[in-house]
């Protein structure tokens, strides 16, 4: 693995000041927050609200270099803004390569204060394991590390932290030692960050288990060499990357339901929540999207039969009521297939039954946007901020905080742009679906 070894800031360039272009929470007043936001979530989340993510939230994505591939970052962004619909939501990716937990410690003051971030995602581990097998100073020292992360981003104003277990190595290609047991190892982590969130009450991603468990089902079916963490056993590839953004988005409380659309053949159509029925004749029914199903690529798409993601996440159920005859062939787009009464009476999702879809290239469209804005992010904390890192710079003298502020400028001047390009993307998509009934 590539490391990029982060210098520590230096304590007068971290300490609190109310002058400093970096400002932190009072932490009492940010423990507070915490409290009162999990108890507004939980209230949403008895009414059937399918998310954590506040109006406007800011969700800042931190991780080691498989969060700077840049990959499940981009998928949980693609989702909020496509299938859930959260156009109000931005997001920021802030990960680095060969980075350990207490990496975000040193740099949060700098990096996350570009984005000023209300909610964040964490992904450490995989470097904290030092990959070694387990042993009782590798998870002390990686529950120390990880609680400091927890300190720390709530002193800079960060009250909600998905906290995330580390993923796994794959069992055919991690060369080092066995597999098995740095698998275990990472285990090992997962149950203390499991602790941590219980603990600290926050949302908690196992992003251990469902990598495990959808490699152990692919490799059954597919062999040893179908890669589920990439071919350097380390750094996944698009499918593993399904995997760890499965796990996120269930922890940021998504309940999949893209929406519903009824066919009824001797009635009126009908349509859910961001899905309007434009006409409906004989069986054929034009529908405008503004939400759209999860696209997936040929790479990632070969991991979903060992997944939940379609089931969780990715729901966009059709209906069809008074059909007549015992089955019916569906088109939608290009695609044509056939369905019983019975599974269209109770419905069935389009997302995972066929392969294409009307969605494909203007989310094709959309995720290339957000990987250009994610690109930019990676390149403003690596370069622009970096200067700022590891300097015994003075928070308190005018050029310096001229010089942050300039920085910040640059960089959102920079960023905006990209944001409103990938926003430009989401437009209603028209598409059409005939029910043909089958004797």
């Amino acid at each position: 693995m590539v490391t990029c070894p982060i210098k520590p800031l230096s304590n007068s360039f971290i300490a609190s000041n109310h002058d400093s272009p970096l400002p932190r929470m009072n932490p009492m007043i940010s423990r507070l927050l915490v409290s009162l936001l999990i108890i507004m979530t939980s209230g949403l989340r008895a009414e059937g609200v399918s998310s954590l993510l506040p109006p406007n939230a800011r969700l800042a994505i931190i991780g080691d270099s498989i969060t700077e591939q840049k990959l499940y970052s981009k998928f949980i962004e693609t989702y909020l803004l496509a299938c859930a619909g959260r156009k109000d939501i931005e997001c920021w990716q802030f990960g680095v390569s060969g980075e350990m937990a207490i990496g975000i410690v040193s740099r949060a003051d700098i990096d996350l204060n570009l984005f000023n971030p209300t909610i964040a995602t964490l992904c450490y581990g995989m470097n904290d394991g030092m990959y070694q097998p387990y042993s009782p100073s590798i998870g002390t020292s990686y529950e120390a590390n990880m609680r400091r992360v927890l300190e720390k981003l709530q002193s800079i104003g960060v009250p909600l932290v998905v906290i995330g277990s580390p993923g796994v190595v794959d069992s055919h290609f991690f060369q080092r030692f066995p597999a098995s047991e740095y698998n275990a190892t990472l285990g090992q982590l997962g149950k203390i960050v499991r602790k941590l969130a219980a603990e600290s009450k926050q949302p908690f991603a196992d992003i251990h288990s469902t990598m495990l468990q959808g490699m152990i089902g692919a490799k059954k079916t597919l062999g040893e060499s179908y890669d589920v963490a990439g071919e350097d056993g380390i750094h996944p590839g698009p499918n593993g990357h399904v995997l760890m953004a499965q796990a996120f988005l269930k922890a940021l409380g998504m309940t999949g339901d893209i929406g519903t659309l009824e066919v009824d053949l001797q009635g009126a159509s009908k349509s859910t929540e961001g899905h309007s029925v434009l006409r409906a004749s004989d069986g054929t029914v034009e529908i405008e999207s503004s939400r759209w199903p999860f696209c997936f690529d040929l790479d990632a798409m070969s991991i979903l039969p060992f997944c939940t993601f379609n089931e969780d996440l990715n729901r966009l159920t059709l209906k069809v009521t008074h059909l007549g005859s015992a089955k019916a062939k569906i088109t939608w787009g290009k695609e044509t297939r056939e369905f019983t009464s019975e599974q269209l009476q109770k419905g069935i999702n389009l997302a995972a039954e066929f392969a294409e879809t009307p969605f494909d290239t203007p989310f094709a469209n959309l995720i290339d946007a957000v990987a250009q804005k994610q690109a930019f992010e990676t390149h403003a904390f690596w370069n622009m901020a970096y200067p700022f890192r590891g300097q015994n710079l003075d928070p308190t003298k005018a050029e310096t905080k001229a010089a942050y502020k300039e920085l910040k400028q640059k960089v959102n001047e920079g960023r905006r742009p990209l944001v409103e390009a990938a926003l430009a993307q989401l437009k209603p998509v028209k598409h059409t679906i005939t029910v043909v009934p089958v004797p």
